[in-house]
């Protein structure tokens, strides 16, 4: 049996390669190569833009896929959302020159290019727009205002869309990396028994990047003064240390939380604290 997977050449696959690393799936190949090897020979994998992913795994050339939310939806493609990774998140926004009135555009025909052809098309009909789309293939925050009235194109920062003097008007979308699959393969119970055990290894990985475990010494008379303290995925792991009345506390918290958490749990009496980070978390 093989499960065929399509990862998005590009900015994303940096990202995917890692994850799928992380949970024991390495891959081997060049930069030139657009069919990795995997080491667990059960997976056949292939690079491909991020845009021909949806599509190809509804269509069942692919069993699993990794892509953007806004293309899966401007793709219409009938897929089964497995879990959004969060990877890569970006704005679909609608761009004019910034010295332009908004509101002007709706009082006369305009001309509107993006990559988006279908979702372009929902928002100008949505917000009254009399409209020409052109679909741009890359590039199209340099359209306007010679070539064009306003531009639909996706963002992370606005730092493209302000060096070219543009000004975002509205959003028109919100996507970040999904992991999916056809619809046939999820029907398929051993090929399924195969992607839910990703599906959890994938989560563990996910929860476990924004956890660090902290350990730390304290005497009996701090216990409840530390433990109070610390947010824990569930309850803190208490233990005597041996022969010694003193006790040794365990609990995984939020990276987030630690730089604040830390001088508190000194000040509360906690000594020997080390940080470490968490693989997996599950």
């Amino acid at each position: 049996m093989t499960i065929k997977m399509a990862i998005p050449k590009g900015k994303l696959q940096v990202e995917i390669v890692k994850l799928l690393s992380d949970i024991g799936l390495t891959l081997q190949g060049n930069d030139r190569n657009y069919r990795p090897v995997c080491n667990d020979d059960t997976f056949e994998v292939k690079l491909l833009k991020s845009q021909n992913i949806p599509s190809l795994v509804e269509l069942g050339q692919h069993d699993i896929g990794f892509a953007g939310k806004d293309w899966i939806e401007e793709q219409g493609a009938n897929v089964v959302v497995l879990k959004d990774l969060g990877f890569n998140p970006v704005k679909i926004v609608a761009c004019i020159p910034e010295d332009w009135d908004y509101d002007a555009l709706k009082q006369r025909k305009i001309i509107v290019a993006s990559e988006y052809k279908a979702l372009s098309k929902k928002f100008l009909a949505d917000n009254g727009f009399d409209a020409e789309l052109l679909r741009s293939y890359g590039a199209t925050e340099v359209f306007p205002p010679e070539d064009a009235d306003m531009v639909i194109d996706n963002t992370s920062t606005g730092t493209t869309i302000k060096a070219n003097r543009l000004k975002i008007v509205d959003t028109v979308y919100e996507s970040s990396t999904q992991f999916f699959a056809n619809a046939e393969t999820m029907a398929d119970p051993e090929k399924n028994a195969i992607i839910q055990n990703m599906l959890m290894l994938m989560g563990g990985v996910l929860n476990g990047r924004k956890r660090v475990l902290i350990e730390m010494n304290c005497q009996q008379d701090n216990i409840e003064k530390i433990v109070a303290l610390l947010p824990a995925m569930r309850s803190p792991t208490v233990s005597k240390l041996y022969k010694s009345d003193a006790f040794s506390v365990k609990a995984a918290i939020l990276r987030t939380e630690a730089k604040d958490l830390l001088p508190r749990l000194i000040a509360a009496g906690a000594t020997d604290i080390l940080e470490t980070p968490i693989r997996k978390a599950i």
